[in-house]
């Protein structure tokens, strides 16, 4: 065994949380195993007031961490499932995912009113484009005014920006203690929620033989099938930040429902479908679930959103 374990993680206080737990799950486990925190500065966190899918999309809240753990700096990292790109660098892989937190998104009123109670015209903040696309499909009269930072900051920016509402994932406001705070839990016709909200990602290097095991602990089997049941979904359809694309998967008695949906930015045109099949063969119905997608347009409404990016 090395000395010293090295966590790598960002430096919020919601992604400390989770490096924090990851740290305290191992320490139970592996009781004379020293493991340290490494925080690192990622891109996402160094540029503040442009959208995220003008930087540059997904892997701008891992690159770094990656690189660290590619270079042997930390032995493990640990990110929200939804911030990895659907492409993981060779050399690494996703060592657990531990059990998943509530994926759905909630609305946090400054009134305390619910999303359909909302005034014509309400102004509600986010930084996602599948948010927004969601929101103002469901309720065209509304504004969406760009929302970067972290938990705090966000829930912070609701007063400072005279918001009538921000749109935030359920298992950050649980995981920091904030429930107090919810508004609504949105309904998953209103918000399906993005790939892997909720999860954790713990990435290693690949084929690491002291760290696989150690991680191979904290797996929980049926998250793992479901996350990488959504990830193919997002994976096949090329996704990343600048594409509103959505898609939560359950397994109930051995069966994965997958529901998944492409959006315009401006949520006028959404393509959703859903599909089952047997809780062994998630990925495969990740990737037939994409391609019903793509059938009914969704590659039309991709290749749209990937020229005005370009």
């Amino acid at each position: 065994m090395p000395a010293s374990i090295k966590i790598g993680t960002r430096a919020s206080k919601l992604a400390l949380w989770q490096a924090n737990w990851v740290q305290s799950a191992l320490n139970e486990k592996f009781p004379d195993q020293k493991i340290e925190l490494v925080t690192i500065k990622t891109k996402g966190d160094k540029i503040l007031d442009v959208p995220l899918a003008k930087v540059g999309g997904k892997g701008l809240f891992v690159k770094e961490i990656e690189q660290a753990l590619l270079g042997g700096r930390i032995d493990l990292a640990v990110h929200s499932m939804k911030d990895m790109p659907a492409e993981i660098p060779d050399g690494l892989c996703i060592g657990a995912v531990p059990q998943r937190e509530d994926p759905a998104d909630v609305l946090v009123a400054r009134d305390g009113l619910a999303f359909s109670k909302l005034k014509r015209g309400a102004l509600i903040g986010t930084s996602s484009l599948r948010r927004a696309a969601q929101l103002q499909h469901a309720r065209p009269d509304i504004s969406i005014v760009p929302l970067r930072g972290n938990l705090d900051t966000r829930l912070k920016k609701l007063q400072t920006e005279n918001l009538d509402a921000v749109v935030l994932a359920a298992a950050g406001i649980k995981r920091l203690e904030l429930t107090h705070r919810i508004t609504e839990y949105l309904q998953a016709d209103i918000m399906l929620p993005a790939v892997g909200q909720g999860a954790l990602c713990i990435e290693m290097r690949q084929d690491d033989p002291v760290i696989g095991p150690m991680l191979a602990a904290l797996d929980h089997p049926d998250s793992r099938a479901v996350v990488l049941g959504e990830r193919a979904f997002l994976k096949r359809l090329g996704g990343s930040c600048q594409v509103p694309i959505a898609g939560h998967g359950e397994i109930v008695t051995a069966t994965f429902a997958l529901t998944g949906l492409v959006a315009d930015v401006d949520g006028s045109r959404l393509i959703k479908a859903a599909l089952s099949g047997p809780a062994d063969d998630t990925e495969a119905i990740g990737v037939q679930l994409a391609e019903q997608l793509i059938a009914r347009g969704a590659d039309k409404i991709l290749e749209e959103l990937n020229t005005l990016e370009h």
